[in-house]
């Protein structure tokens, strides 16, 4: 009988407890989501820590990783989108996955305006079709030489540095655009 009357008690306690815990007052509901809004989470603290710096330190330790068609694994490979997209989820950014989306995000530079750490559109392999086939990360900048970091399905197939002065890129070229 003691028994009893103790698991009822402690039954009884149980559920006391655990209402009182889901009853808070409105007020402090509204308080405690007004405070959570204004404190970044995770994701957004490394997108404000991200510096072009680190974007690019963590890129170049993915050179040589081999191309693959619609893949952002560097255990598999990357494809150009796929990398850049990668790269960015990193630090918290929430970026496009396919080329053709990274042309109406973020903020439109144009190539004299451009820095490290900005994505560099491009069109496919066909340079008369304007529509973005291609993207980059500008790597450097020095003087009139731009480069990127890029996953490559030509010759050098995988994560590469090029040069924009390589005609086939220049030439391919359509915008600039910043994310950080």
């Amino acid at each position: 009988m003691k028994k009893t009357i103790i698991l009822f008690s402690v039954i009884l306690l149980s559920f006391t407890a655990a209402k009182s815990q889901t009853s808070i007052p409105v007020q402090f509901q509204e308080l405690v989501h007004k405070l959570s809004q204004e404190v970044p989470d995770q994701d957004k603290k490394s997108a404000i820590n991200a510096s072009p710096n680190r974007l690019l330190e963590f890129a170049r330790s993915m050179l040589g990783i081999r191309y693959r068609s619609a893949s952002s694994s560097p255990s598999k490979g990357f494809d150009c989108s796929g990398f850049v997209n990668y790269v960015f989820s990193n630090f918290g950014f929430k970026v496009p996955r396919s080329s053709r989306e990274f042309a109406t995000s973020g903020e439109a530079k144009k190539l004299e305006d451009a820095k490290i750490g900005d994505v560099i559109l491009f069109t496919g392999t066909n340079s008369r079709s304007r529509t973005p086939g291609h993207v980059g990360i500008i790597y450097s900048i020095d003087g009139d030489e731009i480069k990127f970091i890029h996953s490559s399905s030509g010759k050098k197939r995988g994560v590469t540095i090029t040069s924009l002065d390589d005609g086939f890129y220049k030439k391919r070229f359509i915008k600039v655009i910043s994310i950080l």
